[in-house]
């Protein structure tokens, strides 16, 4: 019995940690940018994934979409291909200034 619970302990172990240094901070960060994306509103400066600077100019709850207007135009990107981290940054240089 004592020889059983000493073999598996190293599996459960692992898994412990994997969890806690893995999936539980994964876990946190895709709700914060959830929550980033359905907080948007219009006239926020924001940065896709993509590198695309631009202004939302237009919000659709519909299909999940925004419109953002850069110096080229109006172009319609999904709301998640926004940067969490990047438009947040840009935010806060913009405020200092």
């Amino acid at each position: 019995m004592g020889e059983g619970i000493s073999s598996v302990l190293p599996f459960i172990l692992m898994f412990v940690v994997v969890y806690f240094f893995m999936i539980a901070p994964q876990m946190k960060r895709q709700k914060k940018e959830k929550k980033f994306a359905s907080e948007l509103k219009r006239g926020d400066r924001v940065i896709t994934k993509s590198g695309m600077h631009g202004k939302v100019v237009d919000l659709n709850d519909k299909d999940n979409t925004c419109v953002i207007e850069t110096l080229a135009g109006k172009i319609k990107f999904e709301r998640s291909s926004i940067s969490m981290e990047m438009s947040s940054a840009l935010n806060k240089t913009e405020v200092t200034k």
